[in-house]
């Protein structure tokens, strides 16, 4: 389970996904939705 160790301040925008990656950061990545289209590119 996970555990909270302490309030660093992030202010979290809608649609990423935050988490503490390998060097100990906070890091963030855009969250895949599911059923969501790729817009198509015009000719």
């Amino acid at each position: 389970m996970a555990e909270k160790v302490c309030k660093c301040g992030v202010k979290k925008e809608p649609g990423y996904l935050y988490f503490v990656d390998k060097q100990g950061d906070v890091s963030r990545a855009k969250m895949a939705r599911a059923g969501a289209k790729k817009a198509k590119k015009k000719k």
